[in-house]
C-alpha cells in the first residue's frame, strides 16, 4: 500500500524509503516555514523601496520646503525703522550740551518705512514662484533618475541570476556525463580517458565562468542596495520583467514632459523674473518718515513728515547693463533648453533603433539559432551513442548551445536596459 509522501507499507510493517521520508519532511517544513519566508523582490517592489530609501529624494523634499518658506516673504516691504535722536543740540556757548534751553533743540522719535516699487515686488514674487516650480521639477527629475537607476540595478541582478541558472543546468549535465565516463573507465573501456579529460576541462571553464558571475552578482546587489536598502537587496529578485514600452511602432513621442526639459523651463521662468527685476530698477523706490519732536517745556512740540525718492538718472551705466546681463542669462537658458531637447530627440531615436535591433535578434534567436543549436546537440549525441561521433563533437555542440543561450540572455538584458532608459527619456512609467 502506498502512503502520501512516498511511504511504502507492506505486510511485515511500515517500510519508509529514505527518499519518501525526505520528501515528506521537506513538504512539512515548506508548509510550516511558508508564512515566515521573506518576500521576493520584484521590479515594482524595488521601485517602491527606492522611493522610501533613496536619500536623494529626502534632500529634494527639504529643498522644496525651503523654497515654499522663501515664498512667504517674497515681495514684502522692508521692515519699518525706528528713528530716534536729538536735533539742533548746542555745542558751544553757555547753553552747550543743554537740551532744554534752546527753542530749536528737539528730541525726536519716529517711524521710517522704505517702499519698494510694485514692479520689483511683483518680480520678486514671480521669482519665488519660479524657484518653487524649479525645485519641484528637480525633485521629479531626481525621482525619475532614482527609479531608472533602481530598475537598471534590478535588471542586471536579474540577468546575472539567469546566467547562473543556465550554468547550473549545464554543470549538472556535465557531472552526470563525467560520472558515466568514470564508470566506463573503471570497467576498462578503451578511449574513455581522453573523454574524461575533456569533460573535466569543460567543468573547469564553467567554474571560471561561475566565479565571474558571483563577482558580478555581488557588485550588482551592492548597486541595488544603494537604492532599496541592504535588507531588501539581499532578497532574491523574481517575477516577470517590466513590459517593453520602446518599439518601432511607438513613434517618437513629444518630450514636453521630460524632467530635464521641465527643469529648464522653470529656470527660464526664473531668468525672466530676473530680467523683470532688473527692468523694475528703472522705477523709483520711495520712503516715508513720520517724527514726533519734543522741545523744552516753554516751547511747543512738533511733528515732521518727510518723503524720499530714489532717482535712477544714470541708467546707462547702472540699470541698463544689469538688464542686458539678465537678458543674456535668459537667452542662455533658452538655448540650453533647445540643445537638451535636440539631445533627447536623438537619444529617443537611437533607443528606438536599438530596441528594434534587439527585438529582431531575439526573434531570430528563438526562431532559428536556438532550434539549430539544439538539433545539432541531439544529432551529436545520437551519433556518439551509435559510435559515429566522438565526444568532442558532443561537447562542441553543447558549448555552441551554451553560447547561444547566453547570447539570448544578453540580448534580453540589452533590450530591457534600453527600455529602462526609454522610460526616463520619454517620461513613460511616471512615478
Amino acid at each position: 500500500m502506498d502512503m502520501p509522501g512516498g511511504f511504502e507499507v507492506d505486510g511485515a510493517g511500515a517500510i519508509m524509503t529514505f527518499r519518501g521520508y525526505v520528501a515528506w519532511r521537506m513538504a512539512w517544513l515548506g508548509i510550516v516555514l511558508l508564512p515566515m519566508s521573506s518576500y521576493a523582490l520584484t521590479w515594482q517592489e524595488a521601485l517602491r523601496q527606492s522611493e522610501r530609501h533613496a536619500p536623494e529624494l529626502e534632500e529634494q523634499e527639504h529643498a522644496l520646503a525651503a523654497a515654499k518658506s522663501d515664498r512667504v516673504s517674497a515681495g514684502e516691504l522692508p521692515d519699518p525703522q525706528l528713528v530716534t535722536g536729538v536735533d539742533n543740540l548746542p555745542v558751544q556757548g553757555s547753553e552747550a550740551w543743554n537740551p532744554n534751553r534752546d527753542f530749536m533743540t528737539m528730541q525726536r522719535i519716529g517711524i521710517a518705512q522704505s517702499v519698494t516699487n510694485g514692479d520689483k515686488r511683483a518680480a520678486a514674487r514671480q521669482m519665488a514662484d519660479a524657484n518653487i516650480e524649479r525645485t519641484r521639477r528637480e525633485g521629479s527629475m531626481v525621482r525619475f533618475s532614482v527609479r531608472r537607476d533602481t530598475l537598471i540595478a534590478w535588471l542586471k541582478l536579474y540577468f546575472v541570476n539567469q546566467r547562473k541558472s543556465l550554468l547550473d543546468q549545464l554543470d549538472a549535465e556535465s557531472r552526470l556525463q563525467r560520472s558515466a565516463l568514470e564508470v566506463a573507465l573503471s570497467t576498462g573501456r578503451k578511449g574513455v580517458d581522453a573523454d574524461v579529460q575533456r569533460v573535466r576541462q569543460i567543468q573547469a571553464e564553467l567554474s571560471d565562468r561561475r566565479d565571474e558571475l558571483e563577482r558580478d552578482e555581488r557588485a550588482d546587489r551592492s548597486s541595488l542596495s544603494r537604492w532599496v536598502g541592504r535588507e531588501a537587496a539581499s532578497e532574491p529578485v523574481t517575477g516577470p520583467l517590466p513590459p517593453y514600452l520602446a518599439s518601432a511602432g511607438h513613434g517618437s513621442p513629444g518630450l514636453a514632459d521630460h524632467p530635464d526639459l521641465a527643469v529648464l523651463r522653470a529656470r527660464e521662468a526664473e531668468a525672466q523674473a530676473a530680467v523683470d527685476m532688473a527692468r523694475a530698477g528703472k522705477r523709483s523706490d520711495w520712503g516715508m518718515e513720520v517724527d514726533y519732536e519734543h522741545r523744552p517745556p516753554s516751547f511747543g512740540d512738533m511733528v515732521s513728515v518727510q518723503f524720499t525718492f530714489a532717482l535712477p538718472v544714470l541708467t546707462q551705466s547702472r540699470q541698463d547693463p544689469q538688464i542686458a546681463a539678465r537678458q543674456q542669462d535668459l537667452d542662455r537658458v533658452r538655448a540650453k533648453r533647445e540643445a537638451v531637447a535636440r539631445q533627447h530627440t536623438e537619444e529617443v531615436e537611437n533607443l528606438l533603433a536599438n530596441a528594434a535591433l534587439y527585438a529582431r535578434e531575439m526573434e531570430r534567436m528563438d526562431r532559428e539559432w536556438l532550434p539549430l543549436k539544439q538539433e545539432r546537440v541531439r544529432t551529436a549525441q545520437a551519433g556518439y551513442r551509435a559510435g559515429q561521433e566522438d565526444l568532442e563533437a558532443v561537447l562542441m555542440a553543447r558549448r555552441d548551445l551554451l553560447l547561444a543561450r547566453m547570447r539570448r540572455i544578453d540580448l534580453e538584458e540589452k533590450r530591457s536596459l534600453v527600455d529602462a532608459e526609454w522610460r526616463y527619456v520619454t517620461s513613460e512609467g511616471k512615478p
